[in-house]
């Protein structure tokens, strides 16, 4: 009995020797990490970087060594996010993997591998990665870390810990780190400005008498009267010039027409002398003759059954007093009575402008006048109104929509409005703004602080380096804050 106790002993540890199978012993050095690219695109944030293993790290033919890249927030342990791995394989373990891939089995992986590694070692080998993942709020504020596994057999592992590889993976967002760009616009020497009015009297057929009570023109007497009286009557404007221009309708003899238009003109003139005290010598009087560039576009917006022969009479037929009896052949003369009663009347028209100055605001006086009038504050005023508030007000924002309302083609008003929607954080609006001057040096700092606010660290970056080429003070000031938060990775 006993010897046979003794054999049995011997031969489990016989098997225990040869079957066992033992923890691996792979050393784990330090992975190199390069060219790492961190940057939110919309509701992505992608996460790219070469991994290199280096040749001192050495895998037997059964062993892996798996790399999971993992988004941890420095704030709540509890938000993390594991990326797809890359698998370091042995020889025999990579064949293994392989086959079973091939059929259908199950593969020893919680994730699917972004790469699978043979391992050839004495050798650097470097694997690209590059994955996006959905955005979340708390990456604002997270470090990227690698765990490494390694594992020797089915059912053994050996944890190997993890190592920092960047520990704000996303620049920061606070705007308040970023300078923004404002551009105080020169001062106006002499606010000029003028208004451009139209006024569509009736006359007595061939005559150039202006006679308030015919037809309509009492109402158009009580516009004209509102309009000029606010202008008198306003202490901060002086009146410089009065523009007037008389226009016909296209029946009859052109030249006839044209000298009816003028003294129409000039009826209407007179009309504001004698009722305002307007000196004559500051009017320019112009009789426009018939109306038909004016005539034509109201016909091309029209559904009129001849509309297209009456462009074709207009565009073609160069002798205006001919083109009466081309317009008269039209549909047995139907056209042209339908052109003299509803279209003809609108081209009896006097237009006039009033051209004044407007004298210098303070602040305070500003702050009045933009509520009521803003045209009479120059874009240097508004910028004073706005400076009075603080900059994070609905004042503030206000008052740089209404400067870009009324100088929409200023390049100083956009940038000063697409700043202040920056401000207050209306950052899609402030890039459509942007994008009308996108070619403009003085925009891409904004530009920058705009798509940084946005998560797009890759679009800020580049207007970031376009401003500092550029010599922007803020754009070098904002590049330095976003290299400064990669050098700490």
């Amino acid at each position: 009995m006993k010897k046979k106790i003794i054999l049995k002993s011997s031969l489990y540890i016989l098997l225990t020797i040869f079957f066992t199978p033992a923890y691996s012993q792979v050393r784990t050095e330090k992975i190199q990490v390069s060219a790492e690219r961190f940057a939110r695109q919309g509701n992505q944030v992608l996460v790219s970087m070469d991994i290199v293993i280096p040749e001192e790290m050495d895998v037997k033919r059964n062993d892996m060594v798996i790399l999971t890249p993992v988004l941890k927030s420095n704030e709540n342990n509890m938000d993390y996010l594991n990326l797809p791995p890359v698998a370091v394989t042995g020889g025999l373990r990579n064949k293994i993997i392989n086959r079973k891939n091939k059929l259908g089995g199950d593969l020893p992986f919680e994730t699917q591998p972004e790469t699978i590694l043979k391992r050839k070692n004495k050798t650097e080998q470097s694997v690209s990665y590059s994955v996006d993942v959905p955005y979340k709020s708390w990456m604002d504020d997270a470090s990227l870390v690698i765990e490494k596994n390694v594992s020797g057999c089915a059912n053994c592992s050996e944890p190997a810990g993890d190592q920092l590889i960047a520990h704000n993976i996303l620049p920061k967002k606070d705007p308040e780190l970023y300078k923004l760009t404002f551009i105080v616009p020169e001062v106006e020497p002499v606010k000029a400005r003028s208004d451009r009015h139209t006024a569509t009297f009736n006359y007595i057929v061939d005559r150039y008498e202006l006679l308030r009570d015919y037809k309509n023109n009492s109402r158009e007497f009580a516009q004209v009267d509102s309009v000029i009286g606010e202008i008198r009557d306003n202490k901060d404007l002086e009146i410089t010039e009065f523009s007037v221009a008389g226009y016909a309708s296209p029946e009859g003899g052109f030249e006839h027409n044209r000298k009816l238009a003028e003294n129409r003109a000039n009826s209407f003139a007179d009309y504001l002398v004698t009722k305002f005290g307007v000196p004559r010598n500051k009017f320019t009087v112009d009789g426009m003759g018939e109306d038909w560039p004016g005539l034509r576009k109201a016909v091309a917006l029209s559904s009129l059954a001849d509309r297209q022969a009456v462009l074709d009479i207009i565009d073609k037929v160069s002798n205006p007093d001919a083109r009466d009896g081309e317009l008269l052949k039209l549909s047995g003369g139907d056209t042209y009575r339908t052109l003299l009663n509803n279209y003809y009347p609108a081209l009896r028209r006097t237009e006039y402008s009033i051209a004044y100055v407007v004298r210098a605001f303070n602040v305070e006086e500003a702050r009045q006048v933009i509520k009521k009038n803003p045209k009479l504050l120059s874009l240097n005023e508004m910028y004073l109104v706005a400076e009075s508030y603080p900059s994070d007000s609905k004042e503030f924002r206000e008052v740089f929509d209404i400067a870009v309302r009324l100088y929409p083609d200023s390049e100083i008003a956009i940038m000063n409005s697409a700043a202040a929607d920056i401000e207050s954080k209306n950052l899609d609006a402030a890039i459509e703004r942007l994008k009308k001057i996108e070619d403009k040096p003085q925009s891409w700092n904004n530009l920058g602080v705009a798509y940084i606010l946005k998560g797009d660290s890759e679009k800020a970056v580049d207007y970031f380096r376009k401003s500092a080429d550029y010599k922007d003070p803020n754009g070098k000031a904002n590049l330095e804050i976003i290299e400064k938060s990669i050098d700490t990775k």
